[in-house]
């Protein structure tokens, strides 16, 4: 294992995303550490081998035990829906209080899952603080002195189930324009875990995209095809609606942001590299949804 790191912690390991790090680190033969509010909860989310911390980001004291475990630190964090602009972010105040305790702690080696779409920031005249939230954070763990591999993710199938999911509906909002590069949580984890299998003191950026391109409606379709759960049918929103009651609702606001930046991010294969160091991702939508 590269630099000697056995022992990895993560933030937000229960989440969508986390989990399959969890697992994917485990299988890999490291000792995986979570960092989580809720330890009841996450023992039933959570496979058994993890160890456990309770802690929270906002909590110098908390995050300091929870280094004093771990070489190397994943971070899963996010800016959620219902969340507005001036109040705690995890991915703003948390991180900027992680990266100072987890310099005087030596950390390794940090881990990050950022965004592709976020790099959408200014084009077009498109301006969102939640993508300028991500796009600081990715400056700030570059800014902090510890090896870094930062992780730049297209759309996950698993927004298929957890996100565009309701009902017996995939809904879908406004004009898809541009072609995303799906990937499946479990090939991103793979590569996570072989990240630390392979660097060392290396500084590496690595864009995470599937087998092939699809715009959303095209995406949607093939995942209905082949989900044999039940009967899903698309529901599709003009996304003037969606952001007229963002006028309203946070949530909405951020939901009408995040589709709009995603109907017209012109989203290019760039993930050759990733591919020769970290593996090749395996799932197509296809199989994916024939999971199901």
């Amino acid at each position: 294992m590269a630099d000697n790191i056995k022992k990895i912690g993560i933030i937000g390991a229960t989440g969508m995303l986390g989990k399959p790090v969890v697992n994917a680190l485990l299988t890999s033969g490291f000792e995986v550490y979570a960092m989580v509010r809720d330890i009841i909860q996450a023992k039933i989310e959570l496979p058994i081998g993890v160890h456990l911390v309770v802690g929270d980001i906002n909590n110098p004291a908390e995050i300091e035990n929870f280094l004093t475990n771990v070489e190397a630190v994943h971070l899963n964090l996010s800016v959620k829906p219902n969340e507005t602009l001036g109040e705690f972010h995890t991915e703003e105040q948390g991180l900027k209080l992680f990266l100072e305790i987890a310099r005087r702690k030596n950390i390794k080696r940090i881990s990050y899952l950022s965004s592709l779409v976020m790099n959408y920031q200014g084009a077009n005249d498109f301006d969102w603080w939640v993508f300028r939230i991500k796009l600081e954070a990715v400056r700030q763990i570059k800014n902090s002195g510890i090896p870094y591999t930062i992780f730049y993710p297209s759309s996950f199938m698993e927004n298929f189930l957890n996100i565009q999911k309701a009902g017996s509906k995939i809904q879908l909002a406004g004009n898809s324009k541009q072609k995303m590069y799906y990937i499946a949580g479990q090939d991103y984890a793979k590569q996570v875990a072989n990240s630390y299998k392979l660097l060392k003191e290396e500084n590496r950026d690595y864009p995470v995209q599937g087998l092939k391109g699809y715009i959303a409606d095209d995406a949607a379709k093939i995942f209905i095809r082949y989900y044999k759960r039940e009967n899903l049918k698309i529901q599709k929103t003009p996304l003037f609606l969606i952001q007229l009651l963002g006028k309203l609702s946070p949530k909405f606001f951020y939901v009408g942001k995040i589709i709009e930046a995603l109907n017209n991010y012109p989203e290019k294969f760039q993930s050759e590299l990733t591919w020769k160091e970290l593996g090749k991702p395996i799932l197509t939508i296809e199989e994916f949804a024939a999971r199901f």
